[in-house]
């Protein structure tokens, strides 16, 4: 079929961009794969709703991987960004390939109506099936009913996981053992537990979903890279929903720092969807490491946290005034122990992706506006404090210690301290092979008690006397003061 052929379709309304009019395609191919090319075989006309258009460089990539496949002409969609962006016209017109334009009303299930009739009966039967599959996302089906119609229509079965085990579609025995396998997993897709693992998107691994389709897929990669995609258009229609909730996040947390009045407050509240009476938990949270493109400590750790604690749960990332990403989250009959829990249990799945650190910090139980400003800050100390010990999650109860002061210290002052007081210690240690550091902390946890610290070492209790004296001498310091005994405990524990 000719290009022009399809052009003079009027109820279509397509527009040629760029390109020979004349140029012919056997088959149509519908694709949002950022390098679609190793699944086409040429002749294509291929249809695209540009979601794997992140920026203006992306469209060069795109455009190259289609000619170099031999594709015959390109259909750029309107209904994703609203126009077809000068930067793929370019492309396209660079690489002599013919780009149509299909408008918004427009969508690719019409197109293809009109066109599959006139192709072969085996291509039309394959088309036929992959475009209801198409056509139901881009009509607002929900995952439940894509995983259905997958299964229906192509026979592939299978389930959606987000990262941290939690199963968002279909169904599986065991999600978390599957998550783990993705986090680890040095390349996608492969093979496990009898499950072909694809990655939906391209975003973090850390924040991202995993498609596991039942069997062995890899020489069919294709299929499942498409329906990945079609699980990423999902996914992504689901966060653009979630924006202007993200946004009303950010400015109650804005509002509550600069102190506004409490009406003000109790409105926000409501607008987020929690009541004035209704208890919550201010989460405070970054995210760093690991695979996959890294968007900010900030941006990951809200990303992360609304994966951890359900996807209706919004954080606000980079709100004005906090130095984290922050979620007012409603506990709805759980205590903010529960919820602890809950975040430690999806951290340890996290853990399976290499260099991948989470800190997250939760204030006491709150209500109402009286206490969200209180919240914000005591949520960040805490997050503060996980930092410090390397990650993990960190509750208000946890910060009303002298870890509290330590997380407040900066690092180079904190290492400063203990350098300065246990420097000499250290160093003797190192000459003499002696134990003097593991000797003054167990003499500090015992109360100053010698038999304790002794029993503790399995030494005499002569033998503490003499470290401890040799421990004096050295640092100048007398352990039977208190204000010695302080400085030393927190040197100890300086990050």
């Amino acid at each position: 079929m000719r290009i022009s052929d399809l052009l003079e379709i009027s109820e279509l309304r397509l527009n040629l961009l760029t390109g020979d009019p004349s140029a012919e395609f056997g088959t149509v191919h519908i694709t949002d794969l950022p390098e679609p090319g190793r699944y086409l075989s040429g002749g294509e006309l291929v249809l695209t709703g540009m979601l794997w258009r992140q920026g203006p460089g992306d469209s060069p990539r795109f455009v190259a991987a289609l000619r170099e496949a031999g594709v015959a002409a390109l259909g750029a969609g309107q209904a994703w960004l609203g126009h077809v962006p000068d930067d793929l016209v370019a492309a396209c017109t660079a690489a002599g390939l013919p780009l149509i334009e299909v408008p918004t009303e427009v969508s690719f299930r019409t197109l293809s109506e009109i066109v599959v009739p006139r192709l072969s009966g085996d291509v039309r039967e394959e088309l036929g099936r992959h475009r209801r599959i198409v056509a139901a996302v881009a009509e607002g089906a929900d995952l439940p009913e894509l995983v259905a119609l997958t299964a229906a229509e192509l026979g592939v079965t299978g389930a959606v996981v987000s990262a941290s085990g939690e199963l968002i579609a279909g169904t599986l025995d065991d999600p978390v053992r599957l998550a783990r396998a993705y986090l680890a997993a040095s390349r996608l897709p492969f093979v496990t537990g009898g499950h072909t693992v694809f990655a939906v998107g391209r975003g973090h691994r850390a924040a991202g979903w995993a498609l596991a389709c039942d069997g062995d897929l890899l020489d069919r990669a294709d299929l499942g890279y498409e329906l990945a995609a079609c699980v990423a258009l999902e996914r992504i229609r689901m966060d653009a929903g979630r924006r202007v909730e993200r946004r009303l996040a950010g400015q109650l947390i804005a509002a509550a720092l600069a102190e506004s009045d409490a009406a003000e407050l109790n409105a926000g509240l409501r607008t987020c969807g929690i009541d004035a009476a209704e208890p919550y938990t201010i989460v405070n949270a970054t995210a760093t490491g690991g695979q996959g493109r890294d968007p900010g400590p900030v941006t990951l750790g809200g990303q992360v946290i609304e994966e951890l604690l359900g996807r209706e749960v919004v954080a606000a990332a980079g709100a004005d005034g906090a130095d984290g990403a922050i979620a007012v989250v409603p506990l709805r009959g759980r205590s903010v122990s529960d919820l602890a829990d809950r975040l430690r249990a999806g951290m340890d799945v996290l853990s399976s992706l290499p260099g991948t650190g989470v800190c997250a910090g939760l204030s006491s139980a709150l209500s109402g506006a009286a206490g969200l400003r209180g919240g914000v800050t005591e949520s960040g100390h805490a997050r503060r404090l996980a930092e410090t010990r390397g990650g993990g999650v960190v509750t208000s109860a946890e910060i009303y210690t002298h870890g509290l002061l330590l997380a407040t210290v900066p690092a180079d002052i904190s290492r400063s301290f203990a350098a300065s007081l246990l420097g000499p210690l250290r160093d003797y240690d190192r000459r003499h092979q002696s134990d003097l550091i593991r000797t003054l902390g167990i003499f500090l946890d015992t109360a100053g008690s010698w038999q304790l610290c002794a029993e503790h070492l399995h030494v005499h209790v002569n033998t503490v006397r003499y470290r401890i004296k040799r421990i004096e001498d050295l640092t100048g310091r007398d352990l039977s003061t208190m204000p010695d005994r302080v400085d030393f405990y927190l040197a100890l524990r300086a990050p």
